[in-house]
């Protein structure tokens, strides 16, 4: 794999996100260390408004892991699986004996009896019936709900994949917001100082007031551009925790992932691997076949079936004797007409597998348009990113040659102005070029089921 580190210069940010851990944190130590004894990382940053504050730092696979203990999505998906695979141990009690108990009591007073006196009668049942041979009816549902119990399984793993891809994006999102801070403030640090150097000028009588005024101006404009990303950093913070299934933890911090990493591959590649790993792909062709053996179930209407039953009877009144007595045989059920029941059910078994056909073959064509879409936009990032960098060159060195200018005295404060507009965009899309390129690896790795 070959690796290209970005060389723009981009702030390492420390960012306070919403999050969840079960237990307190543990403050952090007054040196400002990491410690490791309990859990991820912990670490002091600066709070969103100012001064200090100790935050959890967790990293992508620690709000991953978060994820998949307490999004109510994914306990959903996995009790659905589990229903599925009750099914099949449903249809399975069909190879067993079925055993009943069956009681009755009554009062019986006979006509012919000159003192008409009524009698208790008890009676009690124990039956056992056995199915011997069906034509493979009961074989035929234990193979549709283990193949139903398959594809909620896929299910289960498409709704994973897609919880995981939210989680990523959230998480990229909130180091795009917290890096946007970050400019944010040093865009406002920058123009704080050309307020002070106009303001220099102008008691040295070098300047005139438009230079202080502009200079304010500006300055105000920054922070209010600050203000803004601190309320996107809170919102991004929000949605991550919302996304991880733990809207109510406590804050925390994410570490910086945003670093560029290339990872060459070929489109025949990604496709294939997609046909192969896509769980909403497999889960269709488990309900096409699924579908398939319907068929035969359908048609087993057709033939006989064979049974054997067993039971013990005991009866006893107010006056004896008692009687009790058993029973053993066998019953074989021959279906002559239905009403075309069986005909309608076999075409409509047909017809459900030519459903589950046409279903993969669409299926089959989104899951290529997912990944010429993801590839596409992963390339086309790429690119972006290499771009970006070079613009923050250009731009920083253009800001350097306007405020020498005027620092000189021969520059307007409009060069200043607009070369630190032209250096914070720049960045902001370096940025974004950096986050958009990890959110499209992330949705590549979901359109190919990975």
């Amino acid at each position: 794999m070959r690796i290209i580190r970005s060389t723009g210069a981009v702030a390492a940010a420390i960012i306070l996100c919403a999050a969840a851990p079960a237990r307190a944190v543990e403050p952090a130590p007054a040196t400002g260390q990491t410690t490791t004894n309990a859990g991820p990382a912990v670490t002091t940053a600066p709070s969103p408004t100012g001064g200090a504050a100790t935050a959890q730092r967790l990293t992508l696979d620690q709000c991953i892991e978060i994820t998949l203990k307490r999004n109510p999505s994914l306990t959903a998906a996995e009790s659905t699986m589990n229903a599925a695979g009750t099914r099949v141990g449903q249809a399975q009690s069909a190879y067993y004996p079925q055993v009943s108990l069956a009681g009755n009591y009554s009062k019986f007073s006979p006509y012919t009896d000159p003192t008409n006196a009524s009698q208790d009668l008890y009676q009690g049942t124990a039956t056992l019936t056995q199915n011997i041979f069906d034509f493979g009816k009961t074989p035929s549902q234990v193979r549709i709900q283990r193949l139903g119990h398959d594809a909620s399984r896929e299910d289960r793993r498409t709704v994973y994949s897609q919880v995981i891809f939210n989680v990523k994006q959230a998480y990229y999102t909130l180091l795009q917001a917290g890096k946007n801070r970050d400019v944010a403030i040093e865009t406002v640090k920058l123009n704080q100082e050309q307020l002070d150097q106009a303001r220099g000028f102008f008691d040295a009588g070098v300047k005139s007031k438009y230079d202080v005024t502009t200079a304010e101006v500006n300055l105000s404009n920054a922070r209010l551009a600050q203000i803004r990303a601190e309320n996107t950093v809170r919102i991004a913070q929000v949605t991550l925790k919302n996304t991880m299934g733990s809207p109510d933890l406590p804050d925390f911090s994410i570490e910086d992932t945003l670093a560029f990493q290339k990872h060459p591959v070929t489109f025949e590649d990604v496709i294939q691997r997609a046909y192969t790993n896509r769980p909403d792909l497999r889960s269709v062709q488990a309900k096409k076949e699924a579908s398939r053996e319907s068929i035969s179930l359908a048609r087993t209407g057709y033939y006989p079936t064979l049974t054997g039953n067993a039971s013990i009877t005991r009866a006893d009144s107010e006056y004896p004797p008692e009687k009790s007595g058993w029973s053993a045989g066998v019953t074989l059920t021959i279906p002559l007409f239905s009403g075309f029941l069986t005909n309608n059910q076999v075409r409509e078994a047909k017809e459900n597998l030519n459903v589950q056909k046409a279903n993969e073959e669409t299926l089959r064509q989104g899951i290529l348009l997912d990944v010429q879409q993801a590839y596409l936009n992963l390339l086309a990032f790429e690119d972006g990113v290499a771009v970006a960098e070079l613009t923050i060159r250009q731009a920083q060195e253009n800001y350097d040659i306007a405020t020498g200018r005027y620092n000189a005295g021969v520059g307007s404060p409009l060069d200043v102005t607009n070369a630190l507009v032209v250096l914070s965009n720049a960045k902001t899309n370096h940025i974004a070029a950096l986050a958009n390129y990890k959110i499209a690896e992330a949705a590549l790795q979901k359109a190919i089921g990975e």
